[in-house]
């Protein structure tokens, strides 16, 4: 991998991400796991892309959670990249490498891609990595962004609520300790009660990213307690799931259409695509 690779506006491109997590600036950021879900969000007004891992990883035929190769991760966000003119952040889960220059490499490969962002999560298979053991992964990170010229926004994850106990303290704790190894924002997904989040907005000194979905406050709830950012995860793809598999059930059980109403004319699909 050389830095010849790296596209030439790409840190313009990092500014201009970096700047839609402004104070006063709610992100939404429905995330899409293939080029035609990017190009659909960014058609319904997305301002910028986030993959989801869970969501490429199903595409892909593999399950979430650290299955997918790195290869297969990178192929699937160049085709997105290469589909939208808006910044796009990949989830890299827990970095895609056992050592810290296999981290340095993934991110190398995601800045190469065109990306400009990167979620990076705190455990794996429910065990967590210590505070210090995941601040010395994003200083990893942030090094070989640095070395690449590219101001990457990292977007630190902590499943301290979605997988954990649940701790307040812990989770600013683990928040200030990421900030202070470099991480650009926190991501706190789990949490769906609108006063413990405009606790975390006040108590974490960096953009707040909330995983929302059925049962989250609104998108303006959200902003009216200073989120800055917020992710529908897998949950789209989830339900475009759900939806394909109550269609086949229909057509292999009624042998009745109903569910395939609604459609995105195909004329207008191709043009999306074109």
């Amino acid at each position: 991998m050389t830095e010849s690779r790296i596209p030439p506006a790409l840190a313009d491109t990092a500014r201009r991400f970096q700047e839609l997590h402004a104070k006063g600036n709610l992100l939404v950021l429905p995330n899409a796991w293939d080029a035609a879900s990017a190009r659909i969000a960014v058609d319904a007004g997305a301002q910028a892309i986030a993959t989801s891992s869970a969501a490429v990883s199903w595409a892909l035929g593999a399950p979430d959670g650290n299955a997918l190769s790195r290869e297969l991760m990178v192929a699937s966000l160049s085709r997105m990249v290469a589909g939208v003119d808006v910044p796009v952040s990949a989830d890299i889960e827990a970095g895609f490498g056992r050592t810290d220059a296999e981290v340095a490499e993934t991110v190398r490969e995601v800045l190469a891609a065109g990306a400009v962002g990167v979620n990076l999560e705190d455990q794996t298979g429910g065990v967590f990595r210590s505070t210090a053991e995941q601040a010395a992964l994003i200083a990893v990170v942030r090094a070989a962004a640095d070395a690449a010229g590219v101001p990457l926004f990292i977007n630190a994850r902590t499943d301290t609520y979605l997988v954990g106990a649940g701790d307040f303290d812990e989770t600013v704790e683990r928040a200030g300790g990421y900030l202070a190894a470099g991480a650009s924002g926190i991501f706190v997904p789990g949490v769906a009660d609108l006063e413990l989040i405009g606790r975390l907005v006040e108590a974490v000194d960096a953009p707040l990213n909330i995983l929302v979905g059925p049962g989250s406050p609104s998108i303006p709830e959200l902003a009216g307690v200073g989120v800055r950012r917020a992710s529908a995860g897998s949950s789209i793809a989830a339900a475009i799931h759900g939806h394909t598999r109550r269609a086949a059930a229909e057509l292999l059980g009624a042998g009745t259409y109903t569910e395939l109403a609604d459609p995105i004319p195909y004329p207008e699909m191709n043009a999306l695509m074109s």
